[in-house]
């Protein structure tokens, strides 16, 4: 059972790391007021994580087939700890958003990271829930850390926030150090080793071929580019949400910062339970019972990026508990949508290429990082509520849900490129 020992660890790495990414979120009230900042301002800085995040997605793809998971997370761990402190110790947006960029850059490779070590350690039939550790993580930081972080900075100001972050990291980073392995290196028991070599568990090690030829014949693969453009359609309104929330709740519904908070908490609790539970065990359970793998992923998948539209009917309420309900019903559909998009590059990818597949997946998907906040602060901006805000994520969604199911085709692994 180690294999749910790493999956816990991992998914807890998740939740650390999206406190690290939230905490700009939840102090851009006192920021804004300290550094006289309008929304579209406001919107570039919560972009400045995601300009360095995405721009690493394709290198850091390479250097986890080469390099591996292990390292990598463990260099990545001391750079976005150190990224953290940094912001807040220095004074001045230009030194708080070039913190924010080295942050992007230590954190870039978390996620296809994630994804390759689930690959590695469990076999396909536990691979949803597996994979909604992680990603439920992300979502469940929201519940737990954005109101410890209003706290945080209600006690001690915007800077405490940073503070009781970048300590969290530091303490994971000692975790992950001493307990992470791969599993060609991790003493297991005959029973599990057994079961991830026959269980379709990917092989460590890197494929034929080279880099640039990898990722060039990756490239012209439709399955690619129907999970890539489906997953950065999801990823537009969940980093609206991410990055967005708590300044919707408290400019168009008038909360404090400490009641954003807990509004905020609300829908995220509801991603969370949907991710385990719809996008990790229903999946598993359905594919046990022996129903098609293709048919309940995508059926599944694309389910949930219907009820991501809910985004659109929130936008036009001015009652803030009607407004939570609609967003956790549109964030409950799109949290259960994606541990299933981060399953496929493992199970699509040429051996060798899951942390490459995955980089292409999440480089798209991070330039919503960017796209959505600026996009949403100059709207917010021009015309003074999140109305257009919402529609236009909701006209995403549709684009994304029709690559679903046009692109993406049968989930099976792609074939090895003759070297």
């Amino acid at each position: 059972m180690k294999r749910w020992g790493i999956g816990l660890l991992i998914g807890i790495g998740v939740l650390i790391n999206y406190f690290d990414r939230t905490n700009l979120s939840v102090a851009q009230q006192p920021l804004s007021n300290l550094y006289h900042l309008n929304d579209a301002q406001m919107g570039i800085i919560l972009s400045a994580f995601g300009w360095s995040y995405a721009a690493f997605q394709l290198p850091v793809g390479a250097l986890l087939d080469k390099v591996g998971v292990k390292w990598l997370n463990r260099i990545g761990g001391i750079i976005w700890s150190i990224a953290t402190f940094m912001t807040a110790l220095v004074s001045g947006m230009g030194l708080i958003i070039l913190s924010r960029v080295l942050l992007g850059v230590a954190e870039a490779p978390v996620f296809p990271a994630a994804s390759k070590a689930t690959g590695y350690w469990f076999p396909v039939r536990e691979r949803g829930l597996a994979t909604s550790l992680f990603d439920a993580a992300a979502k469940f930081s929201n519940v737990i850390g954005t109101p410890l972080i209003a706290w945080a900075i209600t006690q001690w100001g915007w800077k405490g926030g940073f503070w009781f972050t970048g300590i969290l990291s530091v303490l994971y980073l000692i975790a992950y150090w001493i307990f992470y392995r791969d599993p060609k290196e991790a003493r297991l028991s005959p029973e599990e080793a057994q079961l991830l070599r026959e269980g379709g568990a990917q092989e460590v090690g890197e494929a034929e071929g080279g880099v640039g030829r990898n990722l060039a014949y990756l490239l012209r693969q439709r399955k690619v580019w129907g999970l890539t453009l489906g997953f950065a359609a999801y990823g537009y309104s969940f980093y609206l949400f991410l990055t967005w929330l708590p300044g919707y709740l408290e400019k168009q519904m008038h909360m404090s910062i400490l009641k954003s908070g807990w509004y905020t908490a609300g829908p995220w609790l509801v991603a969370t339970i949907t991710d385990l539970l719809i996008g990790g065990w229903l999946v598993d359970k359905l594919i046990q019972r022996g129903h098609d793998v293709t048919r309940v992923r995508k059926t599944v998948l694309v389910i949930g990026m219907i009820l991501g539209l809910a985004v659109i009917p929130a936008a036009f309420t001015s009652n803030p508990n009607v407004a939570v309900i609609w967003i956790a019903i549109a964030l409950g559909g799109l949290a259960f949508s994606a541990p299933i998009g981060w399953s496929i590059p493992s199970l699509i990818a040429p051996k060798g290429t899951v942390g490459t597949v995955g980089s292409i997946m999440n480089f798209i998907n991070n330039l919503m990082s960017i796209v959505a906040p600026i996009v949403t602060g100059f709207v917010v901006q021009r015309t003074g509520s999140f109305e257009s805000a919402f529609v236009i994520a909701g006209i995403v969604l549709v684009l994304g849900i029709l690559c679903y199911v046009f692109m993406l085709g049968k989930i099976d692994q792609i074939p090895e490129q003759r070297v």
